[in-house]
C-alpha cells in the first residue's frame, strides 16, 4: 500500500478512539456529571448526529479546497473538539465538544476513501479503503482500551487529552505523507447532489444506517451490561473492549479481502450472521464466556460490511459524478445509524427490559439491513437482465 495511506490510518485511529471510547467511560462520565447512564449516552448520540450533519456541510464548504488542505484543517478541528470535551465543566459543554469533534469524522473518511481508491489499481480499491479503515479497527483494539484504562486510572478527562495528542500526530502525518494536489475544479452544488437520485445509492445508504446501528445498539451499553448482567468487574471492561476491537479488526480484514470478489453475497451473509449473534447474545449475556464470544462475533460480522458498503455507494455515486459528497454523506449515515442504535439501546433499557435488551433490539435492526441488501441485489439483477435483453 502507498505510504501516504498511513496518514489516513493515523487519522482513522484517532477518530475511532474518540468515537467508541464513550462505551468504556460511560459509567465514570455519568457519575462525574451526576446524570443517569442514558443521559450520559448523549455524548455518543450527539457525536453521531454531528457526523451526519457535518459530513456534507464541510464537503460542500470545502469543495474548492485541495484535499490535503482539507484533511489538515479537519485534524485541527479534531484536536479542538477533544480539548473542549476534556475541560468541560458540565455535560452540556462536553456535548458541545463532542459535536465539534464529530464535524471531522465524516469529511475525513469521505475524502480519505476517495483518496485511498485513487492511489491503487482498480482491483485493489476495496482493500485500500479497508486499509484506511484498519486505523478505526486498531483504535478499538488498542486505542479504546488504552483510553479506557487512562480514564479508570486517572480520570475520563485524561483519555480525551490523550486523544487530542493523536490529533496533533495526524496533522503532522498528513502534512508529511499526503502529496500535494491542485485545487478541484468548482462544481455546481446541484450537481453534487445528483447521486442521491439513484435508487441504488439510496438503498446502499439505507444499509449503511441499519447495518452498523445493530452492533452499536449493543456496544454503547456494554459496560453496564457486562458488569450488571455478566458479573464482570469494572476493570474487565478494558480487555472486553479489546475483544470488541479484535472482532472489528478481523471483520475489516474479511470485508476488504473478499468483497472485491463477491460484494453482495458478503453483505447477505454478514448481516444475517450479525442478527443471529445479537439474538443469541441477549439470552446468554449472563454467561461470561458466551458474552466474550458474542462480543467478538458481533464486531466481526458488523464491521465486515463497512468497507464493502462504502465501495458500493462510491461506485453508484461515481456514475452520477459526485463520489466525494456521496462518500462523505455515507460516513455520516454510518454515524446516524450509530445514533439510532445508541438511542434505541437506551430506550429499551429505560422501558425496563434490562441491560441485555439492546442485543435483541440490534438483532432486529440487522434483519432490516439484510432486507435492504436483498432489495439492492434484486435491482442489480433486473438491471443486468434488461441490459442483456437490449443487447439482443
Amino acid at each position: 500500500m502507498p505510504i501516504a495511506l498511513w496518514a489516513l490510518v493515523v487519522g482513522a485511529f484517532g477518530i475511532g478512539t474518540t468515537e467508541f471510547v464513550i462505551a468504556g467511560l460511560l459509567p465514570a462520565i455519568a457519575a462525574d456529571f451526576g446524570v443517569a447512564i442514558p443521559v450520559a449516552a448523549h455524548l455518543a448520540t450527539s457525536y453521531a448526529l454531528g457526523v451526519f450533519v457535518g459530513a456534507p456541510l464541510l464537503i460542500i464548504l470545502g469543495s474548492r479546497t485541495a484535499k490535503k488542505t482539507m484533511l489538515v484543517w479537519l485534524a485541527v478541528l479534531f484536536v479542538i473538539g477533544n480539548l473542549v470535551t476534556a475541560i468541560a465543566p458540565t455535560i452540556e459543554v462536553a456535548i458541545i465538544g463532542r459535536l465539534i469533534t464529530s464535524l471531522t469524522h465524516g469529511a475525513f473518511f469521505g475524502i480519505g476513501s476517495v483518496l485511498a481508491a485513487e492511489m491503487v489499481p482498480k482491483d485493489m480499491r476495496v482493500r485500500a479503503i479497508a486499509f484506511m479503515f484498519s486505523g478505526l479497527t486498531v483504535a478499538n483494539l488498542v486505542g479504546v482500551p488504552a483510553a479506557t484504562w487512562l480514564g479508570q486510572q486517572f480520570s475520563w478527562q485524561a483519555a480525551f487529552y490523550g486523544i487530542a495528542a493523536i490529533g496533533v500526530v495526524t496533522v503532522v502525518a498528513v502534512l508529511m505523507l499526503i502529496p500535494a494536489a491542485p485545487k478541484p475544479k468548482p462544481q455546481r452544488i446541484g450537481h453534487e447532489f445528483s447521486a442521491f437520485r439513484n435508487p441504488q445509492v439510496l438503498l446502499a445508504m439505507g444499509i449503511t444506517v441499519l447495518g452498523p446501528a445493530a452492533f452499536f445498539t449493543s456496544i454503547t451499553y456494554i459496560a453496564p451490561m457486562m458488569t450488571e448482567v455478566a458479573g464482570f468487574s469494572e476493570g474487565a471492561i478494558t480487555w472486553l473492549l479489546m475483544v470488541f476491537g479484535l472482532g472489528l479488526f478481523f471483520g475489516n480484514w474479511l470485508g476488504g479481502r473478499y468483497a472485491d470478489r463477491a460484494l453482495m453475497p458478503m453483505l447477505y451473509g454478514t448481516l444475517l450472521a450479525q442478527a443471529l449473534v445479537l439474538f443469541v447474545f441477549h439470552f446468554v449475556a449472563s454467561s461470561q464466556l458466551a458474552s466474550v464470544v458474542c462480543i467478538f462475533l458481533m464486531a466481526a460480522f458488523g464491521f465486515a460490511t463497512v468497507s464493502p458498503i462504502q465501495k458500493l455507494v462510491m461506485d453508484k455515486a461515481k456514475a452520477a459524478g459526485a463520489p466525494t459528497l456521496a462518500s462523505a454523506v455515507n460516513i455520516g449515515l454510518f454515524n446516524l445509524g450509530n445514533a439510532l442504535g445508541a438511542w434505541l439501546g437506551g430506550w429499551v433499557i429505560a422501558q425496563g427490559f434490562g441491560f441485555s435488551s439492546p442485543n435483541w433490539a440490534g438483532g432486529f435492526i440487522s434483519l432490516g439491513a439484510l432486507m435492504l441488501a436483498i432489495a439492492s441485489g434484486v435491482l442489480d439483477h433486473r438491471s443486468a437482465v434488461c441490459k442483456e435483453l437490449k443487447a439482443v
